[in-house]
């Protein structure tokens, strides 16, 4: 029986979550195309049975907004597939030049690094808000996870000479190897350090 890898050249044999919560919320089926074409869209947890990579080019193509603020809405923002598409593949062949290994495992090893574990909410006494600390639901913390990367990735390559793949690149290569210049592990620690505060 063929095997089928991910865009027909990297394999997702042997790759496993090691963070116990987040194995039910990182689905690896490869695809030669990840697009799906929201064919889970409707149903119940829905985004945890789409192939991971398709994920990261859903956030490639909407990042998500910044404390309620669009801060860039044009150019690769405008929800074009192909070009988020080509985007992620450039993306994992710069990883596996640059570490030498299989650029998906890099990939879920990022973000299971990256994913926050608690958050601040707010909650209201008497009109006073006070910080609250939660726990991050797995399926928030995988969102949480690729919106940073993705977000930091842009802001890094936004009026400079860097590509969007290069940023995205470093960031994922960053979150990967825990160091505190990649924007989801730096926020990631910061949250959790409010939350541990906020007790």
């Amino acid at each position: 029986m063929t095997e089928i890898k991910a865009f027909n050249r990297w394999s997702v044999e042997g790759i496993k979550v090691d963070d116990l919560g987040l194995q039910r919320y990182i689905a690896l089926d490869p695809r030669i195309v990840p697009k799906t074409g929201a064919r889970y869209a409707g149903s119940k947890f829905y985004k945890s049975r789409v192939f991971i990579v398709e994920r990261l080019i859903n956030k490639v193509m909407v990042t998500g907004h910044r404390a309620k603020k669009h801060k860039i809405t044009s150019y690769k923002f405008t929800g074009k597939g192909h070009k988020a598409y080509d985007i992620v593949e450039r993306t994992l062949v710069l990883i596996e030049k640059k570490v030498k290994k299989n650029p998906i495992e890099v990939l879920v090893k990022a973000i299971e690094n990256g994913a926050p574990r608690e958050e601040i909410i707010s909650i209201e006494y008497g009109g006073a808000r006070y910080p609250k600390a939660v726990e991050c639901a797995p399926q928030r913390r995988v969102d949480l996870a690729l919106r940073l990367m993705t977000q930091g990735a842009y802001s890094k390559s936004f009026n400079t000479k860097k590509s969007i793949e290069e940023a995205l690149a470093d960031e994922i290569i960053n979150a990967y190897t825990l160091s505190p210049s990649s924007t989801a592990v730096a926020k990631k620690q910061e949250l959790e350090r409010q939350a541990d505060s906020s007790r």
